[in-house]
């Protein structure tokens, strides 16, 4: 077996078509011994790319725009798609059949205070046709500050990946109200990244097959299936539960079984930081994005 590093940025359900490459045995079938990790407060899993510690990471294509802006070469390439749809959920305290996102106006919402959540999440509202400045928010930290918030009191919303909603949902503490990505559509959200050097290999390759692999398990297999093979990897998340979360993911669509980001998902995402003002041009395509590795 050769051993491979893999880094996440964030490590929740909604990246499970890189955690059952592990989960589902699809990288040892091709000899690779995977070894992961996320990405420690105050550095990202480029850093890791760049000193050698990962061989692929998972991020979004939007991370590239911070070197383009400053007249630089991304120092990684984005060669494969995770996500092709935003996997945020809204939820309220109490459930609400007649939820609109109307209601968010003049609420306070527990999320996410800058970065590619808050971006997106800006551009859902303004799809949805409301003010996002008329929001009162409550920005407590990561992921698990904000869970911890809302557990504790805090905001009537919340802005959450999967399976953290579900959880809160199967605990009483509230109830899953909308969800962000049918707002904005299909569009280059998460992705896996890698050194131009990498990408030239033979575990590269070897990667892509066990990657091409796994995003036909994702959509052809049964949730519970996918969820009683990663549940160690969430020891806090009860089996059901991530088998919900990873159901709904199903539905929403954000598991399409092509690998390749597409010109297409990647336009979207320039229309998305256009609009948060974090751009102020349209970056090409090609100076982001790679093809995947030829797996043949």
């Amino acid at each position: 077996m050769e051993k491979i590093n893999i880094q996440f940025t964030l490590f929740s359900a909604f990246y499970s078509p890189l955690i059952s490459t592990m989960s589902g045995g699809f990288l040892k079938a091709e000899g690779l011994d995977p070894e992961w990790s996320v990405s420690p407060p105050g550095r990202t899993a480029i850093d890791s790319i760049v000193d050698g510690t990962a061989h692929v990471v998972q991020t979004a294509p939007s991370q590239a725009f911070n070197a383009l802006k400053e007249g630089k070469t991304p120092p990684v390439m984005h060669f494969a798609q995770i996500n092709e749809m935003d996997g945020f959920f809204i939820t309220g305290r109490d459930a609400d059949d007649s939820f609109t996102w109307g209601k968010l106006e003049g609420a306070e919402v527990v999320m996410f205070k800058a970065g590619q959540p808050n971006a997106m999440f800006r551009y859902a509202c303004h799809k949805a046709g409301i003010d996002y400045d008329k929001i009162i928010p409550i920005n407590p930290g990561g992921a698990a500050d904000i869970d911890a918030a809302f557990r504790g009191g805090q905001g009537q919303y919340v802005q959450q990946q999967g399976p953290f909603p579900q959880q809160l949902e199967a605990d009483g503490v509230g109830h899953v109200v909308a969800q962000v990505g049918p707002q904005i559509g299909s569009n280059a959200f998460s992705s896996l990244a890698a050194s131009r050097e990498w990408l030239e290999t033979d575990m590269a390759r070897a990667f892509t097959r066990a990657y091409r692999k796994t995003r036909q398990y994702m959509v052809e297999i049964p949730a519970a299936e996918i969820a009683k093979a990663e549940k160690s990897y969430f020891p806090d998340i009860d089996e059901a539960v991530l088998a919900d979360c990873i159901g709904t993911y199903q539905k929403l669509g954000c598991w399409t079984p092509h690998v390749e980001i597409t010109p297409e998902a990647y336009e979207v995402i320039l229309d998305v930081f256009l609009h948060n003002g974090t751009i102020t041009e349209r970056y090409p395509y090609e100076a982001v994005v790679a093809q995947p590795p030829s797996d043949g």
